[in-house]
């Protein structure tokens, strides 16, 4: 499968390094040129290229920058990807450590995924953000394996829901089903479930555990 990933922090860094290990064709990016990513793509095969290219082609394309950046991508972005491509939203919304204050989130009440969404004029999936990037390398287990974590999925197109969960699943994961994009509150910073290491029923719990109420600490 052809994949874009825009970003290559700890969380795009680990996914191009399993990805490519899986077969995947890999295409990363981030803001400060292909040239930066000359060591990661000699140590996985993947292709760096810049941001205006990174879908080119792709069936999923992975979105893992600051939210503050999202702003900031190209127009026409997604205008070459594949028919049908997947974006994922890895994004969290940290006001008061880096992102300042986005007045539709604070006001609006808008989930964080659901303002990318505006964002980029594309539906998202809201999955690995509360994942720890450590994880991705060295919590893989076979599917039935006791101790495979699960992690929570929302979005609002099931075809692309359907198409990011059977890559979680090649990656060594569950998943639990979290709803639609206006219920990936449940899954957004200081929730139960957000960096919550544990299986299907721990983390279906833990999103039904919830509040939607978004505490002062992670507020502008």
């Amino acid at each position: 499968m052809k994949i874009g990933i825009i970003g290559a922090g700890n969380i795009g860094g680990n996914l191009t390094r399993r990805l490519t290990a899986l077969g995947h064709d890999v295409s990363v990016a981030n803001s400060r040129g292909p040239h930066t990513l000359k060591e990661l793509a000699e140590e996985t095969g993947a292709t760096p290229v810049r941001v205006e290219e990174a879908a080119q082609g792709a069936e999923i394309v992975v979105i893992t920058i600051p939210v503050k950046a999202v702003p900031d991508l190209p127009s026409g972005l997604l205008d070459e990807a594949a028919e049908g491509v997947a974006v994922i939203d890895t994004g969290n919304y940290y006001p008061k450590e880096r992102d300042g204050r986005i007045a539709a989130i604070e006001d609006e009440g808008l989930t964080e995924s659901r303002w990318t969404e505006r964002q980029i004029g594309h539906p998202v999936i809201k999955a690995f953000n509360g994942t720890f990037a450590q994880d991705i390398l060295e919590r893989p287990r076979p599917a039935g394996a006791p101790d495979r974590m699960a992690l929570p999925v929302a979005g609002d197109d099931e075809a692309a829901k359907r198409k990011v969960r059977a890559l979680i699943d090649e990656l060594g994961f569950d998943t639990v089903d979290a709803g639609g994009i206006d219920e990936s509150w449940r899954q957004q910073p200081d929730t139960p479930v957000y960096g919550l290491r544990a299986g299907v029923a721990e983390v279906t719990e833990a999103l039904a555990a919830a509040s939607s109420v978004r505490k002062p600490e992670f507020r502008a």
